[in-house]
């Protein structure tokens, strides 16, 4: 599966793997008000507006946001494009009920995860859904900054990680793709006192 969208490298390079992928956003894994964090160009936030959600990117390249706004200027697409950075999510000043993040978790090393999933904690509603795509150690050919599953499992101690699936992750320079990990982390309601 991977990302929302199935097509060629983006602008950072990778994609899904497209043989025997399967796609969230076709199994109606997204609902609600969507943040898509690392954006990029913005074709995960596109695809999910086609489908009639209520969909907000953001990335820290203002080129490639102002990229994402003329293809949906240019596909007739209601999407809000924003500068965030991720460390801050916060300052967007509002939450969302699903977030994705297709390839931002793994430019992170050890030290500045605990501030990223702080970061998606002061945005996602509690009981809210996470889907998160990451490289992998696990297998003979890994992106860069591969992250294990226990890395992966470990940041987000605390949150309900419901499954981490492998997958495979196609770049520019791996076209048979390589590995990878889908994640789907649910923030744990509050606990009631």
């Amino acid at each position: 599966m991977g990302c929302v969208v199935p097509r060629r490298p983006g602008a950072l390079g990778y994609r899904p793997a497209a043989a025997g992928g399967r796609s969230l956003a076709a199994e109606g894994a997204f609902s609600g008000v969507v943040l898509e964090a690392g954006c990029g160009t913005g074709e995960n936030a596109l695809h999910l507006a086609s489908l009639g959600l209520s969909v907000v990117g953001v990335d820290v390249a203002e080129t490639a946001l102002a990229i994402a706004r003329e293809k949906a200027a240019a596909r007739g697409l209601d999407v809000e494009f924003t500068p965030a950075d991720a460390f801050a999510l916060e300052r967007l000043g509002r939450r969302f009920d699903t977030v994705l993040d297709c390839g931002l978790f793994h430019t992170f090393d050890e030290s500045e995860r605990p501030r990223y999933v702080a970061s998606l904690a002061s945005v996602i509603e509690h009981g809210g859904a996470l889907y998160l795509l990451c490289f992998s150690d696990d297998g003979p050919e890994t992106g860069p900054h591969p992250v294990s599953e226990d890395e992966l499992r470990t940041a987000f101690h605390g949150w309900n990680v419901v499954a981490v699936e492998r997958d495979r992750l196609q770049t520019r320079f791996h076209d048979d793709g390589v590995s990878a990990w889908v994640a789907t982390i649910r923030r744990i309601e509050r606990e009631i006192r």
